[in-house]
């Protein structure tokens, strides 16, 4: 249990010393939750070129970081008390930032910073978000400031690297990078553009990265290795997909950022989805074959079916009142995808994707998915089906399943998303390292865009800028 009178007193200690300095300001309390949940997280983030600053800081016989232990991925509350007190010990609340050495130390020269810091200088401007995030807080902030907009991206996770590219669908360029989540896999966006979720393979971890400054700000430790991830439409939940067996699925609550529950199901889970309504969490096995059913409210799971082969990518489309119709299913060893009418759990149709138009089969690497990836157009009107085989993918309109149109999209296809309009598909060929953008109306390829290692898993989403 935090001790929050003694939180009060160093507030009270740095008051004083704000008073001595002269600085005609107003008192301002330090917020232990801010510092806690945003400023803590720049202490061990990693930027190009610098070391952590917990690395030299956990030595430090001045301004002292807390270590973390072996496997241990984020400071302990006692953790937190002692490293708010050692910070707020070198902050003046409440006037100019360049008075406080917490913010001018590791600030370069020409920006306004101290001639020197042994850990190196690790903000250009004073414009940096990581930087801003410090300020606030010296300033009395008890949560983030607004965005100055939230705008849309699309963010390509690498499988073999430790990146992940952001795209800006305006342009179909590259604006930025994530980095230090090595083997991302699933990715999704907070609903209010605030952070995203990125499942990271090496730690078994979710990793939470703030949107604004593009660093992970929390490691939320899971049952196990992660696959995909998915979030509820109220932005409250994340479920993971833990590709281990006897099978679960990891629930984590976004406010307390930590893991509240894992769900066991049948199977360790490859993808798992949040149905359009937001009432069921979707997960399906490769090794048991089975397509697996949370309800969203209790966190149980409340049905599954067996299919024929592995249950690979997943998508579904509605009924008129927004709840599901269908769900569409690629299967291990199968070259199409099957469909699940939703209320009655039954598979009702299975469509075989035909050799594509002038396009060479090839069957190197398919790791027993020669289809991969799935989309159903915004508008619902369109499924959009990868194959591995043919570098291609197939789009059916909808209700009906019937073949409208081709794109080649490149070795290894993998994954689909849209942008919320509608206009433009983006697909991830991971024999190419690039993604590419398909003109939904046109069917046609309008950009092939370079991002990093084995790009998979993509997704469209909210971004906010500082």
């Amino acid at each position: 249990m935090i001790n929050r009178l003694k939180v009060k007193a160093f507030s009270t200690i740095v008051l004083l010393l704000q008073v001595s300095s002269g600085f005609p300001q107003e008192p301002v309390d330090l917020d232990y939750d801010y510092f806690k949940d945003e400023v803590q997280p720049i202490f061990l983030a990693k930027r190009d070129g610098n070391v952590r600053c917990v690395q030299c800081h956990s030595r430090s016989s001045n301004f002292r970081i807390q270590a973390l232990e072996d496997h241990q991925l984020f400071f302990t509350e006692e953790q937190t008390l002692m490293n708010f007190e050692s910070a707020s010990q070198f902050v003046l609340p409440g006037g100019d930032p360049l008075a406080s050495r917490f913010l001018t130390h590791p600030l370069a020269s020409e920006a306004g910073g101290d001639p020197f810091h042994g850990g190196g200088k690790h903000f250009a401007s004073q414009y940096d978000p990581e930087w801003r995030v410090m300020a606030d807080w010296v300033a009395g902030a008890k949560k983030r400031r607004e965005p100055s907009s939230v705008q849309v991206r699309i963010v390509q996770t690498n499988a073999a690297s430790d990146t992940s590219t952001i795209i800006d669908p305006v342009t179909n360029s590259v604006i930025g990078k994530i980095t230090d989540i090595e083997i991302p896999h699933g990715i999704v966006g907070a609903p209010d553009g605030s952070q995203l979720y990125i499942t990271n393979e090496s730690m078994h971890s979710l990793d939470i990265v703030d949107s604004r400054t593009l660093r992970v700000k929390r490691r939320i430790p899971l049952s196990g290795r992660p696959n995909n991830v998915a979030v509820t439409g109220d932005g409250s939940r994340v479920y993971v997909a833990i590709m281990e067996m006897p099978g679960t699925i990891d629930v984590i609550d976004v406010t307390s950022m930590k893991k509240i529950k894992s769900i066991p199901v049948e199977g360790a889970i490859h993808n798992v989805y949040v149905t359009p309504d937001s009432k069921y969490a979707v997960g399906g096995s490769i090794q048991t074959r089975t397509i697996n059913v949370i309800d969203i409210a209790s966190n149980e799971l409340v049905w599954t079916l067996e299919m024929s082969s592995g249950i690979r990518p997943m998508i579904f489309n509605t009924n008129p009142d927004g709840s599901t119709k269908n769900i569409f299913v690629q299967l291990s060893g199968f070259h199409g995808f099957a469909v699940v009418d939703f209320a009655s759990r039954a598979e009702i149709a299975r469509i075989e994707h035909p050799p594509a138009l002038g396009q060479k089969a090839h069957y190197d690497g398919l790791q027993g998915a020669p289809a991969h990836g799935l989309g159903v157009s915004p508008d619902g009107k369109t499924l959009w089906s990868t194959s591995k085989v043919y570098s291609t993918v197939y789009i059916h309109s909808l209700p009906d399943l019937v073949e409208v149109g081709q794109v080649f999209v490149g070795q290894h296809p993998e994954w689909v998303t849209f942008t919320p309009d509608g206009k433009t598909a983006y697909i991830g060929a991971a024999g190419d390292h690039v993604t590419y953008a398909v003109d939904v109306a046109t069917m046609k390829t309008v950009a092939r865009i370079p991002v990093g290692q084995v790009p998979k898993r993509l997704a469209s989403v909210y971004m906010a800028v500082d």
